[in-house]
């Protein structure tokens, strides 16, 4: 039974797999692995590598890159699993692998094969497929004009790089090639002009030196914009050149004439400025080099010239054959008529609706500022009558009145502003429609002001001690308050019959002349009592109020 054992230990020792659970660990060894762990995880000791010998994450967890010990026991720790399987990859085509083109190099047939193309004879295709040309007698029965077998293409399996790859299929040799027939092709040009130059030596005949540049130049296929006088323009098919965007060396830059990263924007890839790059220096646009692509498009007979482009279309989708560049004079002198026409039309319209309705009298009419003599324009004139400034906008006016002055007073009410009080700057009166008193009123104003804040006082200090007294008072609180209503009441009816009477002498006053009616010194200024105040309050009309008709009833 013991040589058993030993021998079931070695064949686990060399590979083979058996189903027994792995033994537990020792609490030395258990206390070893977590040590070894925590130093790979701080990178102290180096990662564990897998079975294809790549390092393995120490922050992985065991169950992910442990392989289970019921599927193979002697397996190391691998991620193999978790990486694409070889066997589930789609293999596709290598970069090298293209059609075959041409044909075989192989020795062409001279009979004709079984079940070769009945037309030409190659074994690659059917006649129905067969590209040549069809034969009067094809190989078949000819025997002869066999041609050669086409290559066996290949089933290419592209990626997603290589069905969109430009250079597919280049042969780099095809490249190469070209370049020894340029470098043939010059070196056949030296060899020609080294011949020609030992003739000229033999007979003595030298040529100058700028013509033979010139000559040259004229050889050479690389030619310079500056030598040709209209770009695009060549109509020599061998020399036909387009050059876009030629400046001479002396003009500035767009993106140079104005640094300030603020201005006018420039786009680098089509080398346009719309916007005036002098826009914020202040300078006119009139006077300066350059202004803009807009402003030098928009200048000039350019509005013109959108104007003929726009009637030549218009003409032409009324039947009307004429285009602006193939026949220019036609249009123009189309398009002058059909300016005159439409004037005519006008002044004619306009005749007859006046015929018909009458109202020529109210065209003959001077201007509306002509009849009125007066206008609100406000204009600034020199000593030499010209216009300063002038059309300036009106400033806005309110709904209601402005810099009325009433009772002498210079300035308005409102206008001055003292300890919580507002007056007239004129005389530093904090009472309203009182009577102007002038620099004398300045003089008194701050203890007018003084007064009326200490009366104020007085007047909160005295209602305290009212409400105090009536707290220590043991009377009767519902007679009291009946006594009190009824001197409201009385105080209330007074101040009604007053309002009235006042009324009434405002009335008079307004209906009298201005330079009659009486001086009002206004005295007795005083502040108003609540119940004048109440009085005012239920005697002022409201214009809004819709029943503020049947007051007076």
């Amino acid at each position: 039974v013991y040589s058993t054992l030993e021998e079931e230990k070695q064949l686990g020792q060399e590979g083979i797999v058996d189903l027994d659970e792995p033994k537990k660990m020792t609490r030395e060894d258990w206390r070893k692995k977590k040590e070894l762990e925590e130093q790979r995880k701080l990178g102290n000791a180096p990662a564990e590598v897998d079975e294809e010998g790549k390092d393995i994450n120490p922050h992985i967890p065991q169950y992910i890159a442990s392989v289970p010990w019921y599927i193979d026991p002697s397996k190391r720790p691998t991620l193999k699993h978790q990486r694409p399987q070889e066997e589930k990859q789609q293999q596709y085509s290598a970069i090298g692998e293209w059609y075959k083109r041409g044909v075989q190099d192989q020795s062409v047939s001279t009979k004709f094969r079984k079940g070769a193309c009945e037309n030409c004879g190659a074994m690659t295709h059917k006649k129905k497929d067969c590209l040549e040309r069809p034969r009067k007698v094809g190989a078949k029965f000819s025997g002869t004009g066999i041609a050669p077998d086409e290559h066996q293409q290949i089933q290419l399996d592209l990626d997603y790089d290589g069905k969109r790859d430009r250079w597919n299929g280049y042969d780099p040799d095809e490249h190469m090639r070209i370049v020894e027939e340029y470098t043939k092709v010059d070196l056949a040009k030296r060899t020609l002009k080294a011949q020609k130059l030992q003739e000229e030596l033999a007979t003595g005949k030298l040529m100058d030196q700028t013509e033979r540049e010139h000559n040259s130049e004229d050889e050479d296929e690389d030619k310079y914009a500056d030598d040709i006088d209209m770009p695009g323009q060549n109509f020599d098919s061998k020399r036909r050149i387009t050059v876009r965007n030629l400046r001479i060396r002396e003009d500035i830059a767009k993106y140079l004439r104005n640094l300030d990263p603020n201005s006018a924007y420039y786009d680098p890839k089509t080398r346009a400025m719309r916007g005036n790059p002098y826009s914020n220096t202040g300078k006119v646009p009139e006077e300066v080099g350059y202004a803009g692509d807009n402003f030098a498009r928009y200048t000039g007979d350019t509005i013109s010239m959108a104007q003929t482009q726009l009637f030549a279309w218009e003409a032409y989708e009324r039947g009307s054959d004429v285009h602006l560049q193939a026949d220019p004079t036609k249009l123009e002198l189309l398009h002058q008529s059909f300016k005159v026409k439409k004037e005519d039309f006008k002044e004619t319209q306009k005749q007859s609706i006046l015929e018909r309705y009458g109202g020529q009298e109210h065209l003959d009419a001077p201007p509306r500022e002509l009849l009125l003599a007066q206008t609100e324009d406000y204009m600034e004139y020199s000593r030499h009558g010209a216009v300063i400034k002038g059309q300036e906008k009106a400033v806005a006016r309110s709904k209601y009145e402005e810099d009325v002055l009433l009772n002498n007073h210079t300035c308005i009410w409102g206008s001055y502003w003292k300890d919580g009080f507002w007056g007239y700057k004129c005389c530093h009166s904090v009472v309203k429609q009182s009577y102007c008193t002038g620099d004398a009123g300045k003089k008194t104003g701050v203890s007018a002001a003084y007064s009326i804040l200490l009366k104020f006082m007085h007047q909160e200090k005295m209602k305290e001690k009212k409400k105090k007294n009536k707290k220590h008072k043991k009377k009767d609180a519902d007679s009291s308050d009946e006594e009190d209503e009824s001197k409201k009441k009385e105080k209330l009816k007074k101040a009604l019959t007053a309002e009235d009477q006042r009324l009434k002498h405002v009335a008079e006053i307004m209906q009298l002349d201005e330079r009659k009616r009486p001086y009002n010194s206004l005295m007795e200024v005083r502040e108003p009592t609540e119940e004048e105040m109440e009085a005012f309050r239920m005697k002022r009309t409201r214009p809004d109020d819709p029943m503020a008709s049947f007051l007076s009833q």
